[in-house]
């Protein structure tokens, strides 16, 4: 017993450190934003909102379209414009949409900064919705399975904060031949 003690001993140690190991989150995860997640149905009157920390955020529409124009601007190619009604969660104080990303597999596209009239870094007001959308470029074959709609305040890396998280269903959307992008407005 005595020669066969130290050996049970050891080998409990080593399955306790490698399931320590196995179960211990990578550095990554211990700073990466808390998802908060949602989804958007297209054939919903109302949808369900996200709320986080500073945003509460739900998409309204989405629409594939071939051009998009805002002014006298205009751009052709395959675009993804979502509708998205987002308000303060407790403060207005650096209330904004300054993060939106599209998640489409192991892809990520930003919002597009093109627009002049597009929902990026627009204040929200508390409780009451703004209403604004976000353009995204997209390469045409983009058009199939889902989406994940990411949405944060205005840190541009929100380590340790959480993120409103909605899935669009990408074979679901209509598509438009041209959406004109309005200006973010407040539903008074």
């Amino acid at each position: 017993m005595r020669k066969t003690l130290p050996w049970l001993l050891g080998a409990a140690l080593a399955v306790t450190a490698g399931t320590i190991t196995a179960i211990t989150p990578s550095d990554d995860a211990l700073y990466a934003a808390i998802s908060v997640p949602g989804h958007f149905d297209p054939d919903a009157e109302d949808q369900q909102p996200v709320t986080t920390r500073t945003v509460t955020a739900s998409v309204i529409d989405a629409t594939f379209a071939e051009r998009i124009e805002d002014g006298d601007w205009h751009a052709d190619g395959t675009w993804l414009v979502v509708t998205v009604a987002a308000s303060a969660t407790r403060s207005e104080f650096d209330a904004e949409l300054g993060l939106a990303k599209l998640h489409i597999g192991d892809e990520v596209f930003q919002a597009s900064e093109r627009t002049r009239s597009g929902f990026l870094d627009t204040g929200l007001r508390l409780g009451i919705d703004t209403t604004g959308m976000l353009a995204f470029e997209l390469p045409g074959d983009a058009r199939r399975g889902t989406a994940q709609l990411r949405l944060s305040s205005s840190f541009l890396t929100p380590h340790l904060d959480d993120v409103a998280t909605l899935t669009l269903p990408l074979d679901e959307l209509p598509t438009a031949r041209s959406i004109e992008i309005r200006p973010p407005e407040p539903a008074w």
